[in-house]
């Protein structure tokens, strides 16, 4: 009986590994598993018609990595902010932090490049005359040292007004 347990652990052990290399389609809820919150602006007045910088503030919870917008291998999920084209308002440029070096305790020969902490993008944005409450989305992929949970993408809500 014990090696057929051991043999199970292994299997589950393997498959929450190698999530950080999985393509399926994310969870599009907003409910936290270890995971990134939207800090803030909730609301931002832009001018219209022209590209307006905006500084979006995220925080991962302890304990917690997800890859930087620009992983060092191609198979891993990048961060990546979107925004819906029928929004009344269109990202134009979004600039991403440097992601820290990181080390898996299970293999030390492998560097990522992940957020931890507190982070920022910085967003250009053109907005449309009006009032627009923008839906935008974040993908990512939580991790921690052991494990990554299956890639998500969260709904960070701004109230846009064009001006």
């Amino acid at each position: 009986m014990k090696p057929v347990i051991a043999s199970v652990l292994l299997a589950l052990t393997g498959s929450l590994a190698t999530a950080q290399f999985s393509s399926e389609k994310p969870d599009q809820s907003t409910s936290k598993l270890g995971a990134v919150d939207y800090l803030y602006p909730e609301q931002v007045t832009l001018a219209a018609g022209k590209p307006s910088p905006v500084a979006l503030h995220f925080r991962i919870e302890p304990g917690f990595h997800i890859n930087s917008h620009a992983p060092k291998d191609e198979f891993l999920i990048p961060t990546a902010l979107s925004i819906p084209e029928d929004s009344g308002v269109r990202l134009d440029a979004a600039t991403y932090p440097p992601g820290a070096d990181f080390f898996l305790p299970a293999d030390p020969d492998t560097k990522l490049s992940v957020y931890t902490g507190e982070f920022t993008i910085q967003a250009k944005l053109i907005a449309e005359p009006g009032d627009h409450l923008v839906k935008a989305k974040l993908r990512y992929q939580a991790c921690d040292k052991t494990a990554c949970m299956p890639p998500r993408t969260i709904t960070v809500p701004i109230d846009i007004t064009g001006k």
